[in-house]
């Protein structure tokens, strides 16, 4: 089995494009999606954040409050680095079950990984290959001031505490761009899935 880390920064498309490359026959984890149940209510996770940093964090259905957690750690780097240091190592561990269990039912399928902060952690040396999503600057803030509904400076401030793109970019085997819209990123997610399958013969 290919096991192909995804990344990309805030608010760049890599949403859809995993949609696409699950519609290609791709087996697809978004790694969003485990953070938020590595933390759901009853879990070691969410114990050790409320240990960390308090009540204040809890919504009041007893689940982690997203946005006030963002709020905290999106203006303060120690506190993010805290935050991450608790959540990486279980989102890691969780991964590596669903890519065992992906291998086991299909040897010779194509397991991807969404994660936004796979460089930053290091958990990009897994994979076999790296796809980086990307898009002009410009689009990323008006993308993220749409998507979040966040002033101008709220939005700078989120791009400006992850790594910058161009960065990230300089991991990549493979690019996709998404800055031309939707059709243009579709045409460059088949070209890179025929890429990834030359790397599976």
């Amino acid at each position: 089995m290919l096991r192909v880390g995804l990344t990309g920064s805030i608010a760049v498309g890599k949403s859809f494009v995993c949609e696409i490359f699950r519609e290609l026959g791709c087996h697809v984890l978004d790694a969003d999606q485990v953070a938020r149940d590595v933390v759901k209510p009853g879990t070691q996770g969410l114990a050790r954040i409320i240990a960390e940093f308090g009540d204040s964090v809890i919504a009041k259905g007893g689940e982690l409050d997203r946005a006030k957690m963002a709020a905290v750690v999106f203006a303060d780097e120690e506190k993010r680095l805290l935050l991450n240091s608790i959540i990486h190592p279980l989102v890691f561990e969780a991964q590596n079950a669903w890519l065992a269990d992906r291998e086991a039912k299909d040897p010779n399928g194509i397991a991807i990984v969404d994660a936004a902060l796979m460089i930053e952690s290091a958990g990009y040396k897994r994979f076999d290959q790296l796809v980086v999503v990307w898009c002009e600057p410009d689009i990323q803030l008006a993308r993220l001031r749409l998507r979040n509904d966040l002033p101008e400076d709220e939005a700078k401030k989120r791009i400006a505490a992850q790594m910058p793109q161009d960065e990230k970019k300089r991991y990549a085997d493979l690019l996709i761009d998404t800055s031309n819209g939707f059709e243009d990123t579709r045409r460059q997610v088949r070209e890179v899935f025929e890429k990834l399958k030359l790397s599976l013969d």
